[in-house]
């Protein structure tokens, strides 16, 4: 089954099997079900993803980032979805 288009009117949350391991850069995200491992270099970007599933929608959750940089973190939570890291809330 093909992943669904990243959209960020909709609500995301941190995959149930991926774990976080804080680094003085950001974090580790390790999925336990596909093996893929993640860089997450911006500590702004991992409390971002840990808070997601507080928010109604990525647009939502973007509203404390300043708005130069959104468009970086929108890209780097369009490839946390591609690699199953992060999903649509049910």
């Amino acid at each position: 089954m093909a992943a669904a288009e990243f959209d960020i009117s909709c609500g995301y949350r941190l995959n149930p099997q991926v774990a976080l391991r804080p680094e003085p850069f950001g974090a580790l995200a390790y999925h336990f079900g596909n093996r893929k491992l993640s860089f997450l270099k911006v500590p702004e970007l991992v409390e971002l993803v840990r808070e997601l599933d507080e928010h109604a929608s990525v647009e939502e959750a973007l509203a404390r980032i300043p708005e130069q940089r959104r468009p970086q973190f929108r890209a780097a939570l369009a490839s946390l979805a591609a690699s199953d890291m992060i999903r649509p809330q049910e």
